[in-house]
């Protein structure tokens, strides 16, 4: 029993790797979709990532360009996260359709996106306790761009959410067919 257990470590373990590699270059995907649609608003209407998108219900919250890019993102990376480990991290698992797997896929990475916009909400807000400074993350390269480092972050704490959730609900296996035994004794 000690060895089944251990084995199903090491497989969990394995298995979380592959998903961490794969979120790495899911991350690389978000962070280039993230810059592109930066420079692309920039380039084409002078938007920067910290312009107000939409108010929210006449009050003096917004919406913000950097949340719109991060959906963007969201969805390019998303997609790219749930072929990669289909392929590769959960490959071994009974599955079904690329479609009707991907939904599943798609609820859980809505939740990581959920904690995620939460989390980049309250890093880019310069009176939040856990704001990133200002003089240090002052946009005057792209090493001290807000926008990539509080997207980098709020990836990196989404990820165990994603992880757990993904493995217990999306690439679950499907349940095995009872063995039924017949009391019929055949002679």
């Amino acid at each position: 029993m000690a060895d089944l257990s251990l084995a199903r470590l090491a497989t969990n373990f394995g298995q979380f790797l592959k998903f961490g590699i794969v979120g790495g270059s899911g991350t690389l995907v978000n962070l280039l979709v993230v810059f592109l649609s930066k420079k692309i608003a920039w380039w084409t209407a002078g938007i920067t990532y910290q312009d107000a998108f939409m108010n929210l219900f006449g009050s003096v919250f917004h919406i913000r360009w950097y949340h719109v890019f991060m959906t963007i993102a969201f969805i390019v990376a998303n997609t790219w996260n749930y072929q990669i480990n289909r392929m590769w991290t959960f490959k071994s698992v009974s599955r079904y359709s690329w479609v009707r797997g991907f939904f599943p896929f798609l609820l859980t990475g809505l939740g990581a996106f959920v904690v995620s916009q939460i989390i980049m909400t309250l890093l880019m807000n310069p009176v939040s306790p856990i704001g990133l400074p200002d003089h240090i993350f002052d946009d005057s390269t792209g090493l001290r761009t807000k926008l990539y480092w509080g997207t980098a972050i709020s990836i990196i704490v989404a990820m165990p959410f994603n992880f757990v959730i993904n493995k217990l609900w999306t690439f679950r296996s499907k349940p095995k067919a009872p063995v039924v035994v017949s009391d019929v004794n055949p002679r």
